[in-house]
């Protein structure tokens, strides 16, 4: 399931969110409800509860690297 476990690491979840943001889990769902919101308008496929990765990285400012090294 090697496959399972690396396609989960494309989307992040509120709780994630909320680590990252230093906000509540709530308030992690908040933010991507709104960017989902955004994806979805341009056209895209969305999963409630959970945005891609990248998507999220790019919308805050933030590389991936910074977060997991700092």
């Amino acid at each position: 399931m090697k496959g399972v476990k690396e396609l989960s690491k494309l989307m992040i979840t509120a709780a994630e969110v909320a680590n990252i943001m230093d906000c509540s889990e709530r308030h992690g769902y908040k933010l991507i409800q709104e960017m989902n919101g955004e994806l979805k308008a341009k056209g895209f496929i969305i999963r409630a509860g959970r945005v891609p990765r990248k998507y999220f990285f790019e919308r805050v400012g933030l590389e991936e690297v910074e977060i997991y090294e700092g």
